[in-house]
């Protein structure tokens, strides 16, 4: 038999979640996984020959900000022995923001990385710590091949309609477009879906990605036509600290109240969402388990914007046929 490894990190906004696929004679299996939460300050690991998830030891580095270095560390002293019956041929880094630079996966170099990170504005949540992976994924594995997966290619072809805004057109052409996230969820529901329940993918459906970050994506006949974010991950549904679908000319007031745009970003990526709202916490868990009345609030504007951005969805989909 022949065997290889291959090594995938998934840092989101308030989890990392990392996998070894193992390869023997062409079939790739899912050996071990790993997924970090930050919120709850938990490691939990599954194995291949365990079914049950097992919270493992409460995980929480003395210094929250190397939490995402700390959790790779972890990560690599757990699978190295693997490498000694499968060598490890390549890491898979989910990447956030692809702009209209990367419509496919890319393997990881000096100038693709500099691409990527000209973006890091557009997704400050996620993109430095994709590519902080990455950094310190190369600086172990020298020889081993780096490939960023995006998750902005799956909408890659949406109609006009569905990417545009309505500004002057020579903003869309320097690449102010809706873009869409979570593609790399979407793409694996979808594919899914295409084996298990092929009467469902060949029609109209709407695929909800609920978490700290929250979106929701049309598809039809397997393909994305329209999703709720937008040019960045602020947009389309409230979410754990950002606060979604947003009139941007209260931005403009806030410009006029004195904050500066670094502090506006601050709110608007770290203190909204359901955060905001309630005034406690970004975890839907607590705000369900809480009496506060705010916490009631944030969790029914939550609810409502959801059920509201579905009723948009439908129309672009002409109608529906399944919501995953």
């Amino acid at each position: 038999m022949n065997s290889s490894s291959i090594l995938v990190v998934n840092a989101g906004s308030a989890t990392l979640k990392c996998a070894l696929y193992i390869n023997t004679d062409g079939i790739l299996t899912e050996e071990i996984s790993f997924h970090f939460d930050q919120l709850q300050k938990k490691l939990t690991i599954k194995t291949q020959d365990d079914d049950t998830k097992k919270v493992g030891e409460n995980f929480s580095p003395h210094d929250s900000s190397q939490f995402f270095k700390s959790a790779l560390e972890y990560v690599v002293d757990a699978v190295r022995h693997y490498f000694n019956t499968a060598p490890l041929i390549a890491v898979g880094h989910r990447v956030v923001h692809g702009g209209h630079i990367f419509k496919k996966p890319a393997v990881i170099t000096k100038e693709s990385f500099q691409a990527m990170k000209s973006l890091e504005s557009l997704a400050p949540l996620h993109q430095p710590y994709n590519l902080e992976g990455a950094i310190y994924c190369a600086a172990l594995f020298e020889d081993i091949p780096q490939i960023a997966c995006f998750d902005t290619s799956f909408h890659q072809n949406h109609p006009p309609v569905a990417d545009l805004y309505a500004l002057p057109y020579e903003f869309y052409e320097q690449g102010i477009r809706r873009y869409g996230f979570h593609g790399l969820s979407y793409e694996y529901i979808s594919s899914y879906l295409g084996t298990h329940h092929k009467d469902l993918i060949n029609g109209r459906i709407i695929i909800a990605h609920l978490g700290s970050g929250a979106s929701l994506c049309a598809l039809k006949e397997g393909r994305s036509v329209d999703s709720t974010l937008g040019f960045t991950a602020l947009d389309g549904l409230p979410m754990g600290t950002r606060p979604g679908q947003l009139d941007p000319g209260i931005l403009l007031y806030l410009l006029d109240q004195g904050l500066t745009p670094p502090m506006i970003s601050d709110i608007l990526y770290k203190k909204s969402g359901l955060l905001g709202i309630s005034g406690l916490t970004p975890d839907m868990r607590l705000l369900e388990a809480s009496d506060n009345p705010r916490a009631h609030l944030a969790i029914d504007y939550f609810v409502h914007r959801v059920s509201r951005e579905i009723g948009g969805l439908v129309v672009s989909l002409g109608g529906l046929d399944g919501l995953v």
